[in-house]
């Protein structure tokens, strides 16, 4: 079973997709590229690999990624 996925960052809406919205200096960047590169199943994310059965849980890739974003921009509360 997959994790649940979003909207693809490429996807066209109305005329223009996130990818070129995003600056290529952003640190939103750095943090998408620095966990891409992690293999979290070996850092000891527990659900790194998705369960068969249930509800599909979200990707810890992305869940570290937001968290990341958030630590990066100083996000509280």
């Amino acid at each position: 079973m997959a994790y649940v996925n979003g909207t693809p960052r490429d996807q066209i809406r109305l005329f223009v997709s996130w990818e070129e919205e995003i600056a290529a200096d952003n640190p939103v960047r750095l943090a998408d590229a620095f966990v891409d590169g992690l293999e979290m199943d070996k850092l000891g994310f527990t659900h790194a690999v998705p369960a068969g059965t249930g509800r599909p849980a979200y990707d810890p890739a992305m869940l570290l990624k937001l968290y990341l974003y958030g630590y990066l921009h100083i996000v509280t509360n």
